[in-house]
């Protein structure tokens, strides 16, 4: 409980002496994801258009690829890695509402996944307030598992991040 009170702290801190952006499409960004896995977001735009996403987090089920009956419900430690591109003209609006794609990859250790890779395909949409250093983001990433058992599954979240200069 320590560690996440002085995360938030530290966060906080940073967050108050950034000089904030009005883009949200550049710089880098960090805050959280809440979901399938829950944990730490960050996001570093290579371009107007495109971005790597990075996400730590852990789980608190089991795996759901390779369940043959013995359902291990312990968590796990999640890592994904994803190269994304944004359509901002797909919604027409005043505010910012870019869908997003992309492909990558993720590691999962622990309750079951004994250290599995896989590939994401990522598809989601994107908030971004005006005149604010924050963007607000939904998504759903069909996985194929590679190792150690081939299987199809399904990861989502929702989150926010805080964009640095």
């Amino acid at each position: 409980m320590k560690n996440y009170l002085l995360f938030g702290i530290v966060l906080a801190l940073l967050m108050t002496i950034a000089k904030p952006v009005n883009a949200q499409d550049r710089g880098f960004g960090i805050g959280f994801i809440l979901g399938e896995p829950t944990g730490l977001s960050a996001k570093l735009w290579t371009s107007q258009e495109n971005a790597f996403d990075f996400g730590l987090g852990w789980s608190v089920g089991g795996d759901r690829i390779s369940y043959q009956g013995n359902y291990d419900g312990g968590s796990r430690i999640h890592f994904h890695m994803d190269y994304l591109w944004h359509s901002f003209n797909s919604i027409k609006s005043s505010e910012r509402f870019p869908l997003y794609y992309g492909f990558g990859g993720q590691f999962n250790t622990g309750a079951g996944y004994d250290a599995s890779l896989g590939i994401r395909g990522v598809f989601g949409i994107a908030w971004f307030p005006h005149s604010t250093p924050i963007d607000i983001f939904a998504e759903i990433v069909p996985v194929l598992q590679l190792t150690p058992v081939a299987g199809f599954g399904f990861d989502a979240g929702i989150g926010i991040r805080y964009f640095f200069e």
